[in-house]
């Protein structure tokens, strides 16, 4: 007999289930033996005070699963064959301070880069578009979308680019995907070979550094002044590199744009080389002196550009939606991969996206955001202006969703873990560089500063690390 059963209506677990483990228990801890009768389901509910359903299906999951084998008239035993198996032991998780996970899923902290204005969303309006998208929806939502994306966001998309971006595509040669990572996972499954040559700006964005390094491929920084990458310099330390990975518009993390010249002699040597660039289009929509500059690939008349934007930063992180823009020649054989490597993005973000921009709420918050970033910003650098004095020399550039600060003094990367103690998201710029000597200074993001007294407020905690 098991040992008195105590019924606990606190528990999540229902009654049933709580019987089944005591069971289990009992026979693990041998009070139970193999071949040993337990009561008859209408004797054990009586004593227990239960439904006799409840006993029932305790019972039947044990002899479901062997515990218990049922011999008609002679009543319910313990498998007699049964080998005693202690239960496992439940064990707290490990944890460990030893890998810091790039996104942790929590709110972000003060100054952390890469975000926009997470405030300022227009969440009621997307909550009405993304309500009215699930009750449309018909059979082609429930079934496995289509790998390259949604084709009225592909269609989307084409169009936003050709008048936004001067670049002109067709639906076919636009393919969705979960971000800027599974961009670069996409091109090096259909592009890349193991060992291939790949120019990085140095410094450079990190991510991209660890994806194609995770991919085989063979790294070689080229420094970046203040025309962006130095063409000359990686024809001369890799001439027969078949990648290069550039942020033209707006230099990650530097800021700087590629120059005209630079441009065109990235393509030339691309088209002469047969080699591929990957243009990453990050956040080229915010600039806040003059007008957008156009992309790279809008120069591109050979089809060598590989072209990256991503919708987490301009409307949320969280839909982790990116898209690619491949050359017409490529379509087949992306496409070929995006269905091998089963490429889904979810339908119903999918479509919410393409109603926001076919319905012109896109352009409208992006207007409103140039906006309200410029100010952010500039509260941002008044008071660190004012804090810092000359400690901090910010390179204020025309666009971005970040500041540049060269350090006079210090270790950026200590300053980044006490500022990281803080509650403050600073990142430490020598971070970003792969084989050069690095320069100090901190990269810090203003997007989510929501007044000029939160600003003041962080800019003084931060002098404290000084």
């Amino acid at each position: 007999m098991i040992l008195p059963f105590q019924l606990d209506r606190s528990q999540k677990a229902p009654i049933y289930r709580q019987l089944y483990h005591r069971f289990r228990e009992s026979i693990a801890d041998g009070r139970l033996q193999p071949g040993d009768r337990v009561p008859a389901v209408r004797a054990l509910a009586a004593e227990l005070n239960l439904a006799r359903g409840t006993v029932e299906a305790a019972y039947q999951l044990l002899i479901g699963e062997g515990y218990l084998t049922a011999r008609g008239a002679a009543g319910t035993v313990v498998t007699p064959q049964l080998v005693p198996v202690s239960l496992p032991i439940l064990r707290a998780p490990v944890t460990s301070t030893a890998h810091q996970t790039t996104h942790s899923g929590t709110l972000p902290l003060e100054l952390q880069m890469g975000l926009p204005a997470l405030d300022a969303f227009p969440r009621k309006l997307w909550t009405r578009l993304a309500g009215r998208q699930l009750r449309q929806a018909g059979f082609e939502g429930l079934v496995y979308p289509d790998p390259r994306g949604h084709a009225p966001l592909r269609t989307a998309i084409a169009t936003y680019l050709g008048i936004s971006r001067g670049i002109t595509c067709h639906p076919e040669q636009v393919f969705v995907c979960a971000g800027y990572r599974a961009c670069l996972d996409l091109i090096c499954h259909t592009l890349m070979h193991p060992g291939d040559t790949c120019w990085l700006e140095e410094p450079g964005y990190f991510m991209a550094r660890n994806a194609l390094s995770e991919a085989g491929a063979t790294l070689v920084p080229v420094p970046v002044d203040d025309q962006g990458m130095d063409v000359e310099q990686g024809i001369a330390r890799a001439p027969d590199a078949r990648f290069a990975v550039v942020t033209p518009t707006h230099q990650s993390p530097l800021g700087v744009s590629l120059s005209l010249p630079r441009r065109l002699a990235l393509l030339d040597w691309a088209n002469r080389r047969g080699s591929w660039i990957i243009e990453d289009d990050y956040d080229s929509e915010y600039r806040y002196q003059g007008k957008p500059l156009p992309a790279l690939k809008s120069l591109d008349q050979q089809g060598r550009v590989l072209y990256t934007g991503t919708f987490s930063k301009v409307l949320f992180p969280g839909l982790r939606l990116a898209y690619l823009i491949v050359p017409a020649e490529q379509s087949n054989a992306f496409a070929r991969q995006a269905d091998r490597l089963h490429n889904y993005c979810p339908q119903i973000l999918q479509a919410t996206v393409t109603a926001f921009l076919n319905e012109g709420h896109f352009a409208r918050h992006l207007k409103k955001m140039r906006s309200l970033y410029a100010r952010r910003r500039q509260w941002l650098v008044d008071a660190l202006h004012q804090q810092f004095g000359d400690r901090l020399l910010i390179n204020l550039q025309a666009g971005g969703m970040h500041l540049v600060a060269d350090l006079r003094d210090g270790d950026d990367m200590a300053f980044a873990r006490r500022a990281r103690d803080m509650g403050i998201a600073v990142e430490p710029l020598s971070q970003w560089y792969l084989e050069a000597r690095p320069r100090y200074g901190v990269i810090l993001g203003f997007t989510n500063i929501a007044t000029a007294e939160q600003a003041s407020a962080v800019a003084l905690r931060l002098v404290q690390i000084i």
